[in-house]
């Protein structure tokens, strides 16, 4: 990891801040074996950390069942699976404690996830960290999904700080890209369930909290 000043850190949510991707699958699983029984785990892990088009696709090539992907995202999203979750049971403590030493340490904290405005909020409430953030950015502004770099370009210029001054924690390959597209410095959450290519982070942590060690 190069020696860079950093003056704020940006949070990613699911995979990070809670551990959803894992809870969702469930969902998503289900949903895929009303289509087709013979759906594993195996085929729709892929779809974690994709745009919503790519995560979808993935859906209409497991299921091969003739429908669109916009059919089958469309039709789970009337099923409203998200209110069935409890977010404090899959919250990561350590974010928590990782954002108290960082507010006191003086760093700018935010947060830029991809998911809606309105899940966000109710997210960040029920798990206590909306205080800690300074920022809380969604990628429903923007035209363009993770990997593109347009949401840490936005919050980095909200936050009022450069971009070679952040320091984002990630799990996905495209918010691993994203971020390094950004030229910010990025830590990964390892998570092998997903077969994540992390490989473009500058460091690697098994715990959020480790990245104190590294600001």
């Amino acid at each position: 990891m190069t020696e860079r000043k950093i003056r704020a850190v940006i949070f990613d949510m699911d995979g990070v801040i809670v551990d959803s991707e894992f809870v969702y699958n469930q969902y998503l699983l289900a949903f895929a074996k009303t289509k087709n029984p013979a759906v594993t785990m195996e085929q729709i892990n892929p779809m974690v950390g994709l745009s919503r088009k790519d995560s979808w696709s993935v859906m209409a090539k497991a299921v091969s069942n003739g429908q669109t992907w916009e059919e089958l995202r469309d039709e789970f999203s009337a099923l409203d699976v998200y209110s069935g979750v409890n977010y404090r049971e899959i919250f990561r403590q350590e974010a928590m404690t990782a954002a108290v030493e960082l507010k006191k340490r003086g760093y700018l904290v935010a947060l830029a996830s991809s998911t809606g405005p309105e899940l966000i909020a109710r997210i960040i409430e029920e798990t206590g960290m909306r205080p800690f953030f300074d920022l809380v950015v969604s990628g429903k502004q923007f035209k363009q999904s993770k990997p593109n770099p347009e949401i840490y370009h936005y919050t980095a210029k909200t936050l009022g700080v450069p971009e070679e001054e952040c320091f984002v924690i990630e799990d996905s390959t495209v918010g691993i890209e994203a971020a390094k597209r950004a030229g910010m410095t990025v830590a990964a959450l390892k998570d092998d369930r997903f077969g994540f290519d992390q490989s473009l982070a500058d460091i690697h942590v098994g715990r959020i909290d480790e990245i104190l060690s590294y600001l």
